[in-house]
């Protein structure tokens, strides 16, 4: 390692990347792995399907936090309503925060879910529909790591924009009264 590189051109949490990126590559490897050393499709199945929900656990809960300063959750209300719930960190946290991490965090969250398709398509062509199964699952836990990571991002802007224009509302509003005020 080059002691004059910048810290920003490194990873901030390798640690946290590298549990990001093991379970959902375990998952995967398992998968394809298991056809070539097991016969067994329930040990597959459960194995599989384990490390696929934790993966989805991590990501969810650790690494979208650490690497992305984001956290999603779904609750169902007394009215028995689904209702979407998101966490971000303010506005000065997130600017901080690493673009490889960020970078590293979205693609694999992005083309894990498409090597599960890939593999359904492989799947759907060899007519093993009972390893459609697994491969559902697991592109499901993947594309609800997606869609929720992504409303949140887009909830985590609009509350920037909101505190922006609140600022900004304030400022004006405190300088004419100070100005009215001088008078």
């Amino acid at each position: 390692m080059d002691p004059n590189q910048s810290v920003q051109e490194n990873y901030a949490n390798p640690k946290t990347c590298f549990f990001h990126v093991l379970f959902k590559a375990a998952a995967l490897a398992f998968y394809i792995l298991s056809a070539l050393f097991i016969d067994n499709f329930v040990i597959i199945f459960v194995m599989t399907v384990l490390l696929a929900a934790l993966d989805f656990w991590v990501v969810k809960n650790v690494s979208g936090r650490i690497l992305v300063g984001l956290r999603w959750w779904n609750e169902i209300n007394d009215l028995g309503e689904s209702v979407w719930r998101f966490e971000c960190l303010d506005q000065e946290s997130l600017a901080r925060m690493n673009k490889k991490d960020s970078w590293l965090f979205w693609w694999t969250l992005y083309l894990t879910a498409v090597a599960w398709a890939v593999l359904g398509i492989f799947s759907l062509i060899r007519f093993q529909a009972d390893y459609l199964l697994v491969i559902g699952v697991c592109l499901t836990l993947s594309i609800a790591n997606i869609v929720g990571f992504t409303k949140c991002r887009k909830d985590a802007k609009k509350q920037i924009q909101a505190f922006a224009q609140q600022t900004i509302a304030s400022r004006v509003t405190s300088t004419i009264q100070s100005a009215f005020s001088v008078v």
